[in-house]
């Protein structure tokens, strides 16, 4: 037979009151082997009652040895020795049990590496000898150059990060016949529960694992940069030392000028905005020897999981990319023009913290004069209507005094990208820009103030949002030029102007519906643009006239007016009377105004008292008064 071990199982609790080291060698003497013969290899497994040993035996001694006990064994040959919940038996050997294993191992023991680590240290019984616990801090050693035992320097080795071993060294891989003073008596079996929870070499630089990095990427960190980020800083093990992110504010610094711990500086170097690093550090390039005093312990290694915000640099000045030029751009922004724009506003990594079109309404501003942040009034420069650009502004182009104006929605050394869009600008100076776009070969009569016109329009923004149209309506606008009856641009662009005349208007808001708008229809403070065509015209009379007569006045005007012949006008026989020599030709009322409301005026005018009659006294007065050009 092919018989390679010999193993026998005894359970049974060993004797009240006796001493369990005697009860040990008493079951070790259950199997006699030969003194002549190598002694077994030996090995301990664990097992939730039993302490098993096994022995290992060569072919040709399991033969011998089965002679000698071939009436007590079956043909198994198998057979352990066991005592259950007897106290473990001296070991020969080093015995590692891992309680604990994590899922990952981040990191191995290595001879030559310094490790940190929780020990409970125990004999067999239990009692409990030494621990790294009650003193409240690890032990940190060197692993393989003798500063531990034999037993503790072989069981590290192979060890991973927050692994947890039962190790079981015999005396002499621990403190052998002389023991340890008082506290390890000579030829102590030594039990050691170690949680590992650092390890790292005195050749270890910095370790940086990219998890994430964005499609694109513009520009990368470099020295003397200035960056936001957001971290979670923790020890090797896990355990959380401090975060930016429970502060709610970004740590911001520059960049390889020793503001940062050496492996911080060597591990920010070369990301992006957006990017997410792991960047792992050994003490020396951390807190070394001594830690932070708080949280963070001495000889430490160091995790941090990065997520980069914002960079730039001192030097930096503003961006600007052009997203979308118009053709053509027949006028460009320059210093003291007001500009209206839609904005978006977000930081350098995307978040959002401000939009004009989220309040309906555009930012409306003096360009070039310092109302604006510096970095924005130097980018509203040189744009066309309807252009599109995106800033990038870095901190030095801040007004100080606009940072408070923010609050908290943007953060202190912020950079600012700005999305914008050009509705319109216009200069203070700017007058009623007038172009024709049609005129009649005939063109006799032109328009001035006092005339009554009737034009189509369609009226938009610079933009060319529409405002409104009277084509939409199916008929005319009709105003008498000079009577304050429309903006003061549309009046200047109506001047000297033919039936069947077109022309395109720009309307500067100075000219047009000013700082207000009209509610819903207009905004404030914008330009206005019309496309209009005029239909008809009524020649006024002159300036300050609202009636005139064609032929000579009758010298017996009051008689013909007292059609009662009661020696006084009423209001009635007066407005007869005008309306009358109106119809007839002999007079003319001014056009576009309503005639009775004219009328009523000038018989107001003509009753001094009030009375609501005209005598031939105050008629006569009244006559006289050649100033009042609406009297007769």
């Amino acid at each position: 037979m092919n018989i390679s071990s010999l193993k026998t199982l005894v359970c049974r609790p060993p004797p009240p009151h006796t001493n369990p080291l005697k009860h040990t060698h008493q079951s070790l003497n259950l199997l006699l082997l030969p003194v002549n013969l190598n002694p077994p290899r030996l090995k301990y497994s664990s097992h939730p009652h039993c302490h098993v040993r096994t022995f290992l035996f060569p072919h040709s001694l399991a033969l011998k040895m089965l002679k000698c006990v071939h009436s007590m064994l079956s043909l198994s040959f198998l057979v352990t020795f066991a005592a259950c919940d007897a106290p473990p038996v001296p070991l020969d050997d080093l015995v590692i049990e891992k309680t604990f294993v994590p899922e990952k191992c981040v990191r191995a023991v290595k001879v030559g590496d310094f490790v940190r680590y929780h020990y409970i240290g125990m004999f067999p019984d239990g009692k409990k000898f030494d621990s790294s616990y009650d003193r409240g801090s690890t032990y940190n050693v060197f692993v393989g150059k003798k500063q531990l035992i034999e037993g503790m320097d072989r069981a590290l080795v192979g060890m991973c990060i927050n692994e947890r071993r039962l190790i079981k060294i015999p005396p002499e891989l621990a403190y052998g016949k002389q023991g340890y003073g008082e506290i390890i008596p000579p030829d102590s079996i030594l039990h050691f529960d170690v949680l590992l929870l650092d390890v790292w070499n005195p050749e270890d630089g910095v370790q940086i694992n990219t998890y994430y990095r964005p499609s694109v990427c513009s520009r990368k960190v470099e020295v003397s940069d200035f960056v936001r980020y957001h971290y979670n800083g923790t020890l090797l093990d896990g355990t959380l030392f401090d975060s930016s992110h429970t502060r709610m504010r970004t740590y911001d610094t520059y960049v390889g000028i020793g503001w940062l711990i050496a492996g911080m500086d060597q591990g920010l170097l070369g990301m992006c905005v957006g990017e997410r690093r792991i960047i792992t550090m050994p003490p020396s390039l951390g807190y070394g020897e001594n830690g932070d005093g708080s949280d963070i312990p001495g000889q430490a290694s160091l995790v941090f999981d990065v997520v980069l915000l914002d960079l730039h640099n001192p030097k930096d000045g503003i961006t600007v990319t052009n997203q979308a030029i118009p053709e053509p751009c027949s006028r460009k922004t320059v210093a003291g023009d007001f500009v209206r724009y839609h904005y978006n506003g977000s930081l350098l990594d995307g978040t959002f913290f401000d939009s004009s079109y989220s309040r309906n309404r555009t930012y409306d501003t003096y360009v070039g004069r310092g109302y604006v942040i510096a970095g924005m009034d130097e980018a509203l420069i040189g744009v066309c209507v309807g252009e599109r650009r995106s800033i990038t502004i870095p901190p030095p182009t801040w007004a100080m005094e606009k940072r408070e104006q923010v609050g908290t929605k943007i953060p202190g050394s912020a950079v600012l990208v700005f999305d914008i869009h050009i509705i319109d600008f216009h200069n203070p100076s700017d007058k009623t820009k007038v172009n024709v776009t049609f005129k009649p070969q005939v063109c006799e009569k032109l328009t001035k103030k006092g005339d009554f016109v009737k034009y189509h329009y369609n009226a938009s923004l610079m933009d060319g949002t529409s405002i409104d149209s009277t084509y939409n309506y199916g008929k005319t606008y009709n105003i008498v030029l000079g009577a304050n009856q429309v903006v003061p641009g549309m009046e200047d662009g109506l001047l000297d102007m033919c039936v069947g005349e077109k022309r395109h208007i720009v309307i500067p808001p100075h000219l047009g519906y000013g700082e207000r708008g009209v509610t819903g229809e207009v905004p404030g403070s914008a330009v206005l643009v019309f496309d209009i065509e005029l239909i008809d015209m009524e020649e006024g009379l002159p300036e300050g006239y609202m009636f005139i007569w064609n032929d000579e006045v009758s010298p017996d005007l009051f008689r013909e007016m007292d059609k009662n012949t009661d020696g006084q006008v009423e209001a009635s026989e007066f407005t007869d009377y005008i309306m009358q020599q109106v119809n007839d030709g002999k007079g003319r009322l001014a056009p576009g105004f309503d005639p009775y409301r004219i009328i009523d005026n000038m018989f107001s005018n003509q009753d001094r008292n009030g009375d609501g009659k005209i005598t031939e006294e105050e008629f006569k007065l009244k006559t006289d008064e050649a100033a009042d050009h609406d009297e007769l």
